[in-house]
């Protein structure tokens, strides 16, 4: 699903971002990515989406290798990619409903079709009953949930998750991890930044930790 073959990030004068990082995710794999800041996390995501290109190494995400990835085949990639960030970044004046279905708008779907799913993904994060509150009248945690059906809506392959919990208090936080698994259960891998000490130790999860742009620890969840 995802490899990268030494891969290496350089920007200009502030040095190696990442260095020499050969990682494979499996399909459907449940993955937290976890270091300090400015450890390398960030850029290994936006290398995944695209935002930004390796200086060395090569890298291939869902069979696409991105050396023969042209520039105009970028937004099919990330249709393909899913993508939640620690600051929610809805739309303040769509209401949740309005908020997920634009994930849709954008690539031409008909309301026939819209109406079909969105109704599906909204009661997939818990939200029924809320669909036509404005992002102001939800709490911090709904509105996580709000972007997490957005990012899933298109039913990618790969939902990456960049400190979901960040801005979150700990049952918020929970409520959000509930989803991603649930997410996962149902086929989509999951990677997922986080500094949640907390997080990394209950879920049992596979654990990558990046430290000076490198994979310092790849560890095993449990049986799960």
């Amino acid at each position: 699903m995802i490899l990268l073959d030494r891969v290496t990030k350089k920007y200009g004068k502030k040095g190696l971002a990442l260095d020499r990082v050969s990682l494979h995710i499996a399909p459907k794999e449940f993955v937290l990515i976890v270091g300090t800041s400015g450890a390398g996390k960030s850029t290994l995501l936006k290398l995944l989406t695209r935002e930004e290109k390796p200086t060395n190494g090569k890298i291939v995400v869902g069979g696409v290798d991105y050396d023969r990835l042209k520039d105009k085949e970028v937004p099919l990639l990330r249709r393909k990619i899913g993508t939640i960030f620690q600051d929610f970044k809805l739309l303040p004046n769509r209401t949740v409903f309005e908020n997920i279905a634009f994930a849709l708008e954008i690539v031409g779907m008909t309301n026939k079709e819209i109406n079909y799913t969105v109704p599906r993904v909204i009661d997939l994060v818990g939200l029924n009953g809320k669909e036509k509150n404005f992002p102001r009248e939800l709490s911090g945690g709904e509105q996580q949930r709000v972007a997490i059906a957005r990012a899933v809506v298109r039913q990618p392959k790969i939902l990456i998750a960049d400190e979901p919990t960040g801005n979150l208090d700990p049952k918020h936080a929970w409520d959000v991890v509930s989803v991603l698994e649930k997410i996962n259960q149902h086929g989509t891998t999951v990677l997922m930044t986080t500094h949640n000490q907390d997080i990394v130790n209950k879920l049992k999860r596979r654990v990558i930790t990046i430290d000076h742009g490198r994979v310092a620890a790849d560890t095993a969840g449990g049986n799960r």
